[in-house]
């Protein structure tokens, strides 16, 4: 039996959430300050692109986001 400890974030849809959420503020945030490191590389490579569109989800959805860190926040904390 595989302990809590030793599971991916791939096996755990807490962790996946998580991952996913600090992904999309990560690039959000990346591309706020340094607009070219995401915006030049978007087209070019598919892994830069995922980066590219992690960062417009986290500008359209802004409050969406805020509210899904907060209460990954709470959850976290609490479970």
């Amino acid at each position: 039996m595989v302990s809590q400890a030793l599971m991916s974030a791939l096996f755990n849809f807490n962790a996946l959430l998580l991952c996913i959420l600090l992904l999309i503020c990560t690039c959000t945030y990346v591309r706020q300050v340094i607009p070219g490191m995401v915006d030049s590389r978007k087209d070019k490579n598919i892994f830069f692109g995922v980066f590219w569109k992690f960062a417009r989800i986290g500008e359209r959805l802004s409050p969406y986001v805020s509210i899904c860190c907060l209460i990954m926040a709470i959850l976290t904390f609490f479970g």
